[in-house]
């Protein structure tokens, strides 16, 4: 039979969901994006869903940008990118976090992190090995295990153990197939921190089965409790880690889409090559403006750090006056409290509270395992809007709570 004829043969108007391959047609939605379709709709709602600084960029920090632009720089940049973003890389992660990488060969900029942690996980997984993902977890990592042909396996963390993860709970769970262990501290979702003491144990078993670690560092400087302590750092591990981070929460510049991994070159290399056949490079006047960032934009870090802390402490207090159970975070710009007390689901409760109170806050199921009673809330928002949220959580709690 010739092609023409098979062609004609064919249904005219076939479905086009037969193009679409099944491992994309079975892929859940963002639980983020999907649930905050909804807020768009809504007027008058307080918003503590998005993990967003409610910061602006520093203008120093944009204003590079704009010289960068009145001096032309608007091509594309080395695969790697710019060499200075990468030596400011280097100089910070040593001085901050005691890890020292070769930035011409152990360094690659990204466009966010987000795509750094994609990079990572499509250049060492083969079909079937299976990443460790302690739970609750950011949204997308389970899916790009996925997407890269690994297979996801959860490891439950805990409220009574401060959400950290466990070494008995870790070794539990590890199998002939396990190759990655994905690592989030300070953690998104619960706010949780793994200190230097925590963390050796878990060195000791990613050597002792030879497992790779990607570490997701994006919310290292907001640190609330004590300094944060990066995994490349512990001994015999800045072989076996890649480390992960970026401009987005510390330096108030999501949408400048710049982040970084730095890793041992081989690792490096084949990540270079995924990332120059796909996004090439992350935008050149972004890398300007990571560059000032890292250079003269401490200060700013310091007290955008400062008014985090505030804000944590109060939404923490007022929680657990609401009558609410919550683990006080020690990171990041979220608290995970229970909503046990109302005997209302995650959704159930998210969905009620936006049609009643307007406040918009995250359902925990959209975090995966140990989020079935729990909201994320962030509170990277102004005090005002979270002293109103507050107000009307506890008078949503009052007409539901048992």
């Amino acid at each position: 039979m010739s092609l023409a004829t098979w062609k004609k043969m064919a249904p005219a108007q076939a479905a086009p969901e037969r193009f679409v391959s099944p491992l994309i047609r079975e892929l859940p939605p963002s639980g983020i994006r999907k649930f905050f379709d909804l807020v768009a709709n809504t007027r008058g709602v307080i918003s503590l869903g998005v993990g967003e600084p409610d910061f602006v960029t520093p203008w120093h920090i944009r204003e590079a940008c704009f010289y960068s632009l009145e001096q032309g720089y608007t091509m594309y940049t080395s695969n790697f990118g710019l060499p200075e973003l990468r030596q400011e890389v280097g100089r910070y992660l040593e001085a901050g976090f005691g890890v020292r990488y070769d930035p011409l060969a152990e360094i690659i900029i990204t466009v966010g992190a987000s795509e750094a942690i994609d990079l990572a996980l499509r250049a060492v997984l083969e079909p079937g090995d299976e990443v460790l993902i302690p739970a609750p977890c950011y949204v997308s990592y389970q899916p790009c295990a996925l997407l890269a042909g690994g297979r996801p396996v959860t490891v439950p963390t805990r409220a009574e153990n401060d959400f950290k993860l466990r070494p008995a709970e870790l070794e539990a769970r590890i199998t002939p197939r396990s190759k990655v262990l994905l690592l989030s501290y300070p953690n998104n979702p619960t706010g949780a921190i793994m200190t230097r003491e925590d963390l050796l144990p878990i060195a000791r078993l990613a050597e002792r089965y030879d497992l790779l670690v990607i570490s997701d560092e994006i919310y290292a400087e907001l640190t609330y409790d004590g300094r944060h302590t990066s995994f490349a750092s512990l001994p015999g591990m800045q072989e076996r880690t890649v480390l992960i981070n970026g401009f987005s929460k510390a330096f108030a510049m999501t949408g400048w889409r710049v982040g970084y991994a730095a890793a041992p070159a081989p690792i490096i290399n084949h990540m270079l090559k995924i990332h120059q056949y796909t996004m090439l490079c992350a935008p050149i006047m972004s890398q300007k403006a990571a560059i000032e960032a890292l250079r003269h934009g401490r200060e700013e870090v310091a007290q955008m750090v400062r008014e985090y802390d505030r804000r944590r402490r109060f939404v923490v207090q007022r929680l657990r006056e609401i009558g609410l159970d919550c683990f006080e975070p020690k990171g990041a710009f979220y608290v995970f409290p229970s909503i046990a007390a109302t005997g209302m689901g995650a959704e159930e409760f998210s969905q009620a509270l936006l049609e009643e109170e307007k406040v918009a806050v995250v359902p925990g199921t959209a975090f995966g395992e140990g989020g079935e009673q729990r909201l994320r809330c962030s509170y990277a928002a102004s005090i005002n809007d979270l002293a109103e949220a507050m107000n009307r959580i506890e008078r949503f709690v009052k007409r539901h709570g048992s």
